[in-house]
């Protein structure tokens, strides 16, 4: 039982995007009924990535960053050094968790990260995220196969916001994005990784354990960039 509530934490540092998919398929398609849930905590080079029913009207003038079409749900997104992603490699069946309250689970652990430095966030029923006076400071895309799910969510540390310009974020023209510093939350994207973890195992009612960094070596591509 002991393995079952317990999540692996993987600090991966700065990982290509696709090397990180292809890690995250692969780790996905090879579990089993008794590997450990994982969450990966990185950051990617700039990328704009498309999720599976992403249109590509979305993307307003995404000048020289690549584009990569992405097995996710959601529509688009820009990610970039400055920016916390999480990746979160979950057993939803053997968790009994459908994927409604992951959701409801992953917008909550930004808010309440959010709420820790006086910042009041909320999430929105007819766009999957989290916002500070309608301004997003966190997206989520998520893939479920045969009852387990990867993917996860990003939220703006202290990034440059400029890409968002070229794109209507998450399908949403003119909406507006903003980050932690821009909020006065004086956190790097590692402490927020660890203030995030905190909350996120909380509320999937787990216990979560780092590893050492040399477990994480050949985890997620990392240290390819």
């Amino acid at each position: 039982m002991k393995d079952a509530t317990e999540l692996l934490v993987r600090r991966l540092g700065l990982v290509p995007y696709a090397s990180s998919w292809e890690a995250m398929k692969a780790f996905t398609a090879d579990r089993t009924s008794a590997t450990p849930d994982e969450l990966w905590l990185l950051q990617h080079p700039p990328v704009y990535t498309l999720g599976l029913a992403g249109r590509k009207e979305h993307l307003i003038d995404p000048g020289a960053i690549a584009l990569v079409h992405s097995d996710r749900g959601g529509q688009v997104t820009y990610h970039g050094p400055g920016q916390l992603i999480a990746y979160l490699l979950l057993d939803l069946a053997r968790g009994r968790l459908g994927i409604r309250k992951l959701v409801s689970i992953l917008e909550r652990s930004v808010i309440e990260l959010l709420a820790e430095h006086g910042v009041k966030a909320r999430a929105r029923a007819d766009a999957p995220g989290v916002y500070v006076d309608e301004r997003k400071v966190a997206a989520l895309g998520l893939r479920v196969r045969h009852g387990r799910c990867y993917h996860g969510l990003s939220l703006n540390v202290d990034m440059d916001l400029t890409p968002f310009r070229g794109i209507d974020p998450c399908g949403h023209p003119g909406m507006a994005v903003t980050q932690l510093v821009e909020l006065g939350v004086d956190l790097d994207v590692g402490a927020a990784g660890e203030r995030l973890t905190d909350h996120l195992a909380g509320l999937l009612g787990m216990r979560a354990r780092m590893l050492a960094p040399e477990d994480d070596e050949q985890a997620a591509g990392a240290g390819t960039a």
